[in-house]
């Protein structure tokens, strides 16, 4: 497993533009960039080809929504990955929510922390030894695989007490979102730490996500922070972390300012428990440059 003090998160709707955005956060010096399993690309098939032209970084689902795939599915889809790169997956895994879930797959959103459990107890025998046999409540896994391939870190989106204490037994990490630097030092990482302490597991990955914009407009940068990361405010998982903080909305939890200021607001989350800080760039193309450039100075 490896980790970095400061990475990078994109998005694309094209493979040629994820493969150029991975190859500029290369060159900056990154060794790991993340991007979202959303309504875009299905990334891990994207990774699997900027893999093979793009060497020496890792990349990072951030996150996989478990529902839609079973766990064997995704065993097998996340081996193969971890094949092409050359062992440089870090798979990122999560619930997504209920207005998704049930909403557009029409799924049932019950019972979450069960369904994670479940899916944890299959999806981790399948990659470390290819093969699981486990009758769940709510998911069953049974039989082999035949890829072979180092198996990748498995990171959960993990927000409130069950679900870290869960991923600190089970996963090998953390990757959090519209969680703030008060919230991951008195809760995220103590909880999950602990865990894998009583579970007798390596200390785990703690993953932050927040947003970054370089400035020196911070008023208009928040601005556009309100207006681009609004759903975040209101779904209740993330309102619970934005609450639990302390502030109003997603554009308060954003790093926002000078190339200074952006570094000292990142390294906030590295002093509070954070083993990597993901930079989530908004705003101009020349502010997200800018914003990547300062987060580099970190590395």
């Amino acid at each position: 497993m490896s980790s970095a003090k400061v990475a990078v998160f994109g998005s694309a709707n094209t493979i040629d533009k994820l493969r150029d955005d991975v190859a500029d956060a290369a060159a900056l010096g990154f060794t790991q960039y993340w991007a979202p399993q959303i309504f875009d690309l299905d990334i891990l098939t994207a990774f699997a080809v900027v893999a093979t032209e793009v060497p020496d970084i890792r990349l990072g689902t951030a996150v996989v929504p478990t529902y839609p795939r079973h766990p064997m599915a995704l065993a097998q889809q996340a081996l193969t990955v971890n094949q092409a790169s050359g062992g440089r997956l870090d798979l990122g895994i999560g619930l997504s929510h209920k207005p998704v879930v049930e909403g557009m797959w029409g799924m049932s959103f019950d019972r979450p922390v069960k369904h994670m459990s479940d899916y944890l107890k299959i999806l981790g025998p399948l990659l470390r030894d290819n093969s699981v046999s486990h009758g769940g409540e709510l998911l069953t896994g049974r039989g082999d695989i035949g890829v072979r391939a180092d198996a990748p870190p498995v990171i959960v989106a993990a927000l409130g007490e069950q679900m870290l204490k869960l991923a600190g037994r089970f996963a090998d990490g953390t990757i959090t979102w519209m969680t703030g630097p008060v919230t991951i030092g008195e809760l995220t990482a103590p909880t999950i730490n602990a865990a894998a302490e009583g579970a007798e597991r390596p200390a785990p990955q703690v993953v932050a996500a927040v947003p970054v914009c370089c400035t020196d407009d911070v008023d208009a940068a928040r601005a556009r922070a309100a207006q681009d990361y609004v759903i975040y405010g209101q779904l209740p998982s993330y309102r619970a972390m934005l609450d639990r903080e302390g502030m109003g909305g997603p554009e308060d939890l954003a790093v926002v300012g000078t190339a200074d200021e952006v570094v000292a607001g990142l390294q906030k989350f590295l002093d509070a428990g954070a083993t990597t800080v993901v930079a989530n760039t908004f705003g101009t193309p020349e502010e997200q440059t800018a914003a990547r450039t300062a987060a580099a100075t970190l590395l």
